[in-house]
């Protein structure tokens, strides 16, 4: 049955400007900081936060936490076509935010390719792993990773092989960790450390000096796009 009281209550909630204006913001599939959405709204960080809770509340997003920052993204599917809905009845686009929200390092290089700890981030590590989620390869569930039955093999057959657990190791095969300059999942766990040490081993990626950041080279541009669909990045 349907709680009349609940529709009314998410109907205030997405109706009021900074909270559309937020919503809206992150209808793109990223997950924004209280400050950065506030930026967008055209608020102080105080008032957004007092927003974002009710939001979070009313189970229309979701925080995570990442060291020391909380990320808020859309809690579900449902949202989003909720959002999308009312944004086509409306007939209107959302104008574009005076400011919109720069997030990550502002080296381009560092934006584009990089490692965190021993897995691939940026816009080459999310695109990868995009490209993996694709091909029914992995899936991500609830703050989880699933690794597909014929998964493994069908890495194996890009060269990629996943060496086998230490004893009493508690590290996950496979599991999302959101991107600091994307703000979306790459892979991580033991099968992300496997794709970056045969990205690396195979010279489509490499080291540059002082710093995390990755260059594709041209063979790694070239594996991009043979092996995984992946093409104009960088």
């Amino acid at each position: 049955m349907v709680n009349t009281n609940r529709m009314a209550e998410i109907g205030l909630l997405i109706g009021e400007p900074a909270r559309a204006a937020m919503l809206g913001a992150l209808m793109d599939g990223r997950a924004l900081t209280a400050s950065e959405l506030a930026g967008v709204a055209g608020i102080t960080p105080q008032t957004a936060s007092g927003h974002l809770s009710r939001l979070s509340e009313a189970n229309l997003l979701a925080v995570e936490r990442q060291g020391r920052h909380r990320y808020h993204r859309l809690a579900s599917l449902e949202v989003a076509e909720l959002i999308e809905s009312v944004m086509r009845i409306a007939a209107v686009t959302l104008p574009a935010p005076v400011h919109p929200p720069v997030t990550g390092p502002r080296d381009a290089q560092m934006r584009l390719a990089r490692t965190c700890y021993d897995h691939l981030a940026g816009g080459l590590g999310v695109a990868v792993t995009d490209a993996l989620v694709a091909h029914g390869v992995i899936a991500f569930d609830d703050g989880a990773g699933i690794v597909a039955a014929d998964g493994l093999a069908r890495l194996s057959d890009l060269g990629i092989a996943v060496d086998a657990p230490p004893k009493r190791t508690t590290r996950p095969l496979c599991r999302p960790c959101l991107d600091w300059s994307e703000r979306r999942p790459h892979l991580a766990g033991r099968l992300g450390a496997a794709v970056c040490r045969h990205f690396l081993d195979r010279h489509w990626v490499t080291r540059v000096a002082g710093s995390r950041a990755l260059s594709i080279t041209p063979k790694g541009h070239q594996a991009l796009r043979d092996r995984f669909g992946i093409a104009g990045i960088g």
